[in-house]
């Protein structure tokens, strides 16, 4: 902050409005960006906005606003901000809130309120924004006096911050901003003192590091199984000293990719239902589950009861909530991620320096690499003429990439190709969302994410599904000089979806075509003030990608019409574990009619690669090959042997 700024400042005792000392506690906690989109009850704050610092940026739907911040959040690892108005902006601001919550994403979201003595009477934009909030905000609070407005602000950020991360709310009334107050910023200490029952464990257990260690020294079959958390902690250093010391395999989460790199031999890629063959074999096979930030998700276990059966379990994690939520671990850590990860290698120093030695694993990592080798992630090539192949697409974005490019991706069948195919060998370099499973979170969160890394080039890979939802915000960034690449894997379908009918509902396609012709993304971006391309032949993609790396100044939107017919692999035991299927017994009455639709479908799109159209003996290939990697891994799970 330049001296003239600091010289209007106001200073201790000074009388200044609620809005005024709203903007200058944003500015005591270094906030040198926020989103939003101004309205009647917060409109009071947007007017010393004029004099601060603070870049804001105008955003086209409040829901952008919110996966702005948490792009931002991501990659910086300093809280997002957003600020709407209240009413239907705040109920906008829901879904980027409850995101957040679920993936840990620090972030402080400030919104407008209805005057004080307007409360409760069903005024004009009016919602009980701290209730609605409640469930998904790691704190929330209605700041009814502008004299308790820097202690809420420090409150916030101190919570968002801190322990595990997460998204926090204010909500201020229109005539607290208003009023005035005396201007005060509370300490450390007395933040601390005013929230009593707050106090994150961040050192582990001692006795617990040590069992640890123990365990991982005796261990023959163990496994490093890393999330989310481990990112979050800033610990991908210190895991990475853990993994070499040990020698132990990595397995990385959704959340955690990038938290070790891709090319480091120990790494083995992500597990889960949508994970490599070689992961889900490895977890289920150890007799060591060493859980680092993760929370056993249902896409990473299937059914709690089949996974890693042999294994016991080591859990560290901040958030004392997660131990034994899914599966009750043998050694429980309660405790920051790099802290512990650092204490647990000097626990391994001190145990092999008092003479004991760790197992020989070796044999266990040979089993791993042939694994490798039988079940590498494969797709069959593009042909020249033919539709392009999603995966094709991703290696020719990943191999053009300049160093450090950031990632982000929507969420379906292209957000698991990303992590497939995409090679993430430094932290904060992927940006999704793993929990809520946001469709139209990419674009917005990678303006965020550009924002916060102006240095480093954006792409976000995008379903044209997920991209219809917040497009709008391109405009925000050609407006506001935000150059991100967007790469839209377009298969005119709700890919996932339709992959999952295709599995449980015997190929009975219900509202998931999109269109092949509308909207025509070229104009659609050109008239939102970027570049579109269009790429229809693989012999056009290495130049069309070329094209959208050279132009720096404005948005780029890449068209990529890919075949409709591909599927991201996925594990079907993972699958069926985490699902009911509804497709059992119809009479011939529903059969008929699923025919009957079915042909609509065909006839609708007219394109040679839909289902029902591809030459049969391709589908009974493929049909062949997913039954032979479904038998094996149900083979494993009923514990037969893999080697």
């Amino acid at each position: 902050m330049s001296s003239k700024e600091k010289s209007k400042a106001p200073k201790a005792g000074e009388k200044i409005t609620g809005a005024q000392a709203l903007i200058r506690a944003l500015e005591m906690e270094n906030v040198d960006v926020m989103f939003g989109l101004p309205g009647g009850c917060i409109l009071p704050a947007y007017d010393p906005l004029i004099e601060s610092p603070i870049r804001h940026i105008l955003v086209r739907h409040e829901q952008g606003a919110g996966h702005m911040a948490e792009g931002y959040a991501h990659v910086t690892g300093r809280p997002g901000v957003a600020m709407v108005t209240s009413g239907p902006a705040a109920t906008n601001m829901v879904t980027p809130l409850c995101d957040a919550y679920m993936d840990s994403i620090p972030m402080v979201c400030i919104t407008g309120q209805v005057p004080t003595a307007a409360i409760g009477t069903d005024a004009f934009q009016e919602c009980d924004t701290v209730g609605i909030t409640r469930s998904i905000t790691k704190h929330n609070e209605l700041v009814m006096t502008a004299d308790d407005l820097p202690m809420a602000v420090r409150q916030a950020f101190h919570i968002a911050t801190t322990g595990r991360p997460g998204p926090t709310l204010i909500d201020v009334p229109k005539d607290v901003l208003q009023n005035t107050m005396e201007w005060y910023w509370p300490s450390d200490d007395e933040v601390e003192d005013s929230l009593p029952g707050y106090k994150p464990n961040t050192k582990g257990h001692a006795r617990m590091i040590k069992e640890a260690a123990q365990l991982i020294l005796q261990s023959k079959q163990p496994i490093l199984y890393v999330g989310g958390g481990v990112l979050k902690a800033r610990a991908a250093s210190a895991l990475r000293e853990l993994a070499e010391l040990t020698q132990i395999p990595v397995v990385t989460t959704l959340m955690a990719r990038g938290a070790f790199p891709d090319d480091h031999p120990l790494c083995l890629g992500m597990p889960g239902m949508h994970g490599t063959a070689t992961a889900v074999t490895a977890m289920q096979k150890s007799d060591l589950l060493i859980a680092l930030g993760a929370r056993f998700d249902d896409r990473v276990t299937g059914r709690v009861n089949a996974f890693a059966p042999d294994a016991k379990i080591i859990h560290v994690d901040i958030d004392p909530a997660e131990q034994g939520k899914v599966r009750k671990p043998d050694v429980p850590i309660v405790g920051d991620c790099r802290l512990v990860i650092e204490e647990i290698v000097k626990a391994i120093h001190d145990l092999t320096k008092g003479g004991v030695e760790q197992v020989d694993i070796q044999p266990w990592r040979s089993r791993i690499s042939g694994w490798r080798e039988q079940f590498p992630l494969h797709y069959e090539p593009s042909q020249p003429g033919n539709a392009l192949k999603p995966q094709f697409c991703l290696e020719k974005l990943r191999d053009a990439a300049p160093e450090g490019t950031i990632l982000v991706s929507g969420v379906g069948q292209h957000q698991m190709w990303s992590s497939q195919y995409w090679k993430f060998n430094e932290p904060y370099t992927w940006v999704n969302s793993g929990g809520l499973g946001t469709m139209g979170f990419s674009v917005p969160a990678a303006i965020g994410a550009k924002v916060g890394r102006p240095d480093k080039t954006v792409w976000a890979i995008d379903g044209d599904g997920c991209f219809q939802m917040t497009a709008q915000e391109l405009v925000t960034a050609s407006l506001e000089r935000i150059p991100v690449k967007i790469g839209i894997l377009n298969n005119s379908y709700l890919g996932m979806v339709r992959q999952w009918q295709e599995m449980f509902y015997e190929e009975r396609y219900s509202e998931v075509y999109l269109s092949t012709e509308v909207p025509n993304f070229v104009k659609w971006a050109e008239s939102m003030g970027c570049v579109g391309i269009r790429v229809d032949d693989p012999s056009e993609v290495e130049s069309a990608i070329d094209k959208a790396n050279s132009i720096n100044d404005r948005p780029v939107v890449v068209d990529f019409r890919v075949d409709a017919g591909r599927r991201c692999s996925r594990w079907s035991p993972l699958v069926r574990a985490t699902t009911t299927s509804c497709c059992t017994q119809r009479n011939s009455h529903e059969r008929s009619s699923c025919d009957e639709r079915s042909q609509s479908i065909r006839q609708r799109t007219d394109a040679p690669h839909v289902v029902g159209a591809r030459a049969e003996p391709t589908r009974s290939a493929r049909a062949r090959r997913e039954s032979l990697r479904a038998s094996w891994l149900q083979h494993l799970l009923a514990g037969g042997r893999s080697d």
